[in-house]
């Protein structure tokens, strides 16, 4: 936990490296001081085939699953600093954002728990 998930047009990819984007997202996750730097999580997800507003715009959303317990100023604070880092990786892409959920403690499950 967390886990990051970013969702992108293919053609992100070939601007940067997958390796080079996911760590960007880990590294500016790890300065926030919020997470285990070895709880940290991050996958990316390059599609070829999409539709945003109608058009091919390249895109780049973050889907972030976190444990409960960090306030919204934490979570907001989190959700500008990852975009600010994609912004100044990719200032032609249009489409940049993030969006955080919490995980209920009471209902996450992982092998290592049972």
């Amino acid at each position: 936990m967390p886990h990051f998930v970013i969702d992108c047009s293919q053609q992100i990819i070939e601007l940067k490296s997958p390796e080079i984007i996911m760590q960007k997202v880990y590294d500016t996750a790890k300065s926030t001081g919020l997470f285990t730097p070895e709880d940290i999580k991050v996958r990316i997800n390059p599609f070829q085939y999409y539709n945003v507003g109608n058009s091919k715009d390249n895109f780049i959303h973050v889907f972030t699953n976190i444990m409960e317990g960090r306030t919204t100023e934490q979570k907001a604070e989190l959700s500008k600093r990852i975009v600010t880092e994609l912004k100044a990786m990719f200032p032609e892409v249009p489409i940049i954002s993030i969006n955080i959920r919490d995980f209920e403690k009471a209902t996450y499950c992982n092998r290592n728990i049972i």
